[in-house]
């Protein structure tokens, strides 16, 4: 699998950097990244305009739309539900591993 290197400043401040494995069917890596980007991007602006919001809802609202977005897909259910599901785990497992550098706090 070839590897996405994936750098991102959270708005808590923490940076990671994540290395996700991309499909062997990935059409094209720069898209996952930008894709990637613009969803990370809309989460934080909503909650900067609609206020706090519980992670768990993050998370729900996040898991949802990808069931909504496999369900897009002509294919059957079955096979698109084991892809996500796939996709989902390696992310996750990539996600966990990451380096996270913290903002520097108090008086050095």
């Amino acid at each position: 699998m070839r590897p996405l290197p994936y750098r991102v400043e959270t708005a808590t401040g923490d940076t990671l950097n994540i290395t996700f494995p991309l499909h062997s069917g990935t059409a094209s890596p720069v898209r996952v990244n930008q894709l990637l980007t613009a969803i990370l991007d809309a989460i934080d602006q909503d909650i900067k305009v609609c206020g706090e919001t519980g992670n768990g809802d993050v998370l729900q609202a996040a898991a949802m739309a990808l069931a909504v977005r496999a369900r897009m897909i002509h294919a059957p259910t079955n096979v698109t539900a084991e892809l996500s599901s796939q996709l989902l785990e390696e992310a996750l497992n990539a996600a966990g591993t990451a380096e996270r550098v913290e903002p520097e706090s108090g008086n050095a």
